[in-house]
């Protein structure tokens, strides 16, 4: 079979030295999903990724903005781009934007001033639990403020990257669905994180509400888990079965590394991911590892 060009649809790049990542300093985020994520404190820059990834066919890498200091929203997106002057990774970006800002034109207007630029990702307030009262305060899914803002992403040509538990996915079609206009990437597979029947029961209804909107696409990625190892046995249930609800056709893979790497190597996830869809026509294959992404985020051949 032959190799299939990839391009990974998400991942992370940081200077730790630099200090622009809050959250990877001090000690932590008890709550972080993966648990424990002292061994993220440290550089990943272009050399890093590509001793990650070793001689696999990697083309293109879509950078997703890695929480960078939010007073200096813009400053990711500038750094990057010098990034890839200097190294020619990445190939693109999306950066972050609080919807809610007063200046939100501004910064997405310092935003766009990048070739690279394709989208944003802004994470709203959610409930921590499936059982919990899902919050309508500020930078809620519900907050009128967040809501415009999030329209005026089509202003400027940008998509957006959605990360909310599966919980809160029915909730942001409601958002979605009055914007056709603007693309949208749902991340990590809608986190199905209990996978238990009940919880992947809510999983699969939650993900079909947002999937019937057809300008909504998936990354296939951080199928991580907090209490248990990555196994591409438990995991290649859900990878099928939402790639299922949403078609070939809106699925792209994503490595989110270095992140995923406290539960997987890059080399074990990339196979184990290929190995899922040995089933599947060449077409599918590539559209999933390559064709969507590009397509979804103005990515030249390659």
């Amino acid at each position: 079979m032959d190799a299939i060009p990839i391009i990974d649809a998400h991942f992370h790049f940081w200077d730790h030295g630099a200090g622009r990542h809050p959250w990877l300093a001090g000690t932590g985020d008890k709550d972080f999903f993966l648990g424990d994520y002292s061994a993220l404190r440290r550089d990943y820059l272009p050399a890093d990724y590509w001793r990650d990834a070793g001689d696999l066919p990697v083309v293109k890498l879509v950078h997703c903005e890695a929480e960078w200091d939010r007073d200096d929203q813009v400053g990711e997106t500038a750094w990057l781009t010098h990034l890839h002057a200097t190294t020619g990774w990445p190939s693109a970006l999306v950066g972050h934007a609080w919807l809610d800002d007063p200046a939100l034109d501004t910064i997405l207007a310092g935003h766009c001033q990048s070739p690279l630029m394709r989208g944003i990702r802004s994470k709203p307030v959610t409930a921590p639990r499936a059982d919990a009262a899902a919050p309508d305060g500020p930078r809620s899914l519900a907050d009128p403020a967040w809501r415009r803002g999030y329209a005026r992403l089509a202003d400027f040509d940008l998509s957006y990257d959605l990360r909310v538990p599966c919980w809160h996915l029915a909730e942001a079609a409601a958002m979605i669905e009055k914007h056709p206009e603007i693309p949208v990437v749902v991340n990590h597979l809608g986190f199905p994180w209990d996978r238990s029947d009940d919880g992947l029961a809510l999983w699969r209804d939650q993900m079909r509400a947002i999937a019937r909107l057809p300008w909504v696409h998936l990354k296939v990625s951080e199928l991580g888990l907090k209490d248990r190892p990555w196994s591409a046995e438990e995991n290649r249930r859900v990878v099928m079965e939402a790639v299922e609800i949403f078609g070939t056709g809106r699925c792209m893979w994503a490595s989110n590394f270095p992140v995923a790497g406290l539960r997987v190597g890059y080399r074990e996830q990339v196979t184990a991911m290929l190995a899922m869809f040995d089933g599947f026509s060449a077409g599918e294959r590539r559209a999933l590892f390559h064709d969507n992404a590009a397509r979804f985020y103005r990515l030249d051949a390659g």
